[in-house]
């Protein structure tokens, strides 16, 4: 499931690129997932890695938020509980957070957000 994910994913940023490319630095993916080893796992979370943390983060803000997170999930994919506190806790300080399951999800909730 996660590599249908990152292919939903990479299909996402690539159309943001093309269609936003005075935005374009300012998506980014948080290498939050995958496998690691224990030692590059714990070098990670003492640098910063937080569990729950949205896929992509969207440095722009617009009128009535600081920026943007969207969560990749799959059809079926439901929030990790950790995914969950993040979000409320996001949220409470003036972020977006939406759930993009689609490429069309996706570009609906990015012109949305920009507009």
């Amino acid at each position: 499931m996660r590599h249908e994910e990152s292919k939903i994913q990479q299909v996402c940023v690539k159309w943001f690129r093309y269609h936003y490319p005075e935005y374009s630095k300012l998506l980014f993916a948080v290498p939050n997932g995958g496998s690691r080893r224990r030692i590059e796992g714990a070098i990670m979370k003492a640098e910063g890695v937080t569990a729950g943390v949205a896929d992509l983060l969207l440095l722009v803000p617009n009128t009535s938020h600081h920026g943007l997170c969207v969560e990749m999930k799959t059809e079926k994919g439901k929030q990790q509980p950790t995914q969950k506190e993040w979000q409320t806790k996001v949220e409470r300080v003036g972020y977006k957070y939406v759930i993009c399951r689609s490429l069309d999800d996706f570009i609906d909730e990015i012109d949305e957000y920009l507009k």
